[in-house]
């Protein structure tokens, strides 16, 4: 079962992996991104921040929405980590209306890109991108952490 779905450019750090994860009741986190998935140096990085008793598992998007959509992560409680806006879509429109929530954790600063709040900051394709989504019933929210108020995401 999917506990969460976050878009966070650090994908797993100390405030994911200790206040989401223990929060959630969650036991396993599931890092969906492309390029970790073909980059050895990268997921050790990422195994270094891994909760003691968590299961981590690293996909392309393609393949965790394949691992979805098939019923085999549904034993599991997990956290799901995606590093961008396009990468949460794309899992979220290709696992056939499984996900409904989508938390935005932190996108950071780049060129083009709006302050919507201390950590979010977004292009106007990423803002359509969430708006895509509103659109389609999933509820887009800001919160960075568990004891922060959740603030719907307005364009």
């Amino acid at each position: 079962m999917i506990k969460l779905v976050r878009v966070d450019h650090r994908l797993l750090h100390g405030q994911v992996a200790v206040s989401w994860f223990n929060t959630l009741g969650a036991n396993t986190i599931l890092i969906v991104n492309d390029a970790v998935a073909g980059d050895e140096l990268r997921k050790s990085a990422i195994r270094l921040a891994k909760p003691e008793h968590a299961k981590l598992v690293m996909k392309s998007v393609a393949d965790s929405i394949a691992s979805i959509n098939s019923g085999i992560t549904d034993k599991y409680d997990m956290l799901v980590v995606v590093e961008n806006v396009a990468d949460a879509k794309r899992l979220i429109q290709g696992t056939e209306g499984l996900i409904t929530d989508l938390n935005l954790g932190g996108t950071k600063p780049r060129a083009n890109t709006k302050s919507y709040a201390k950590t979010i900051n977004l292009s106007e394709q990423e803002v359509q991108q969430l708006t895509d989504l509103q659109n389609l019933g999933v509820q887009v929210y800001i919160q960075q952490v568990p004891s922060e108020t959740r603030q719907v995401f307005k364009a």
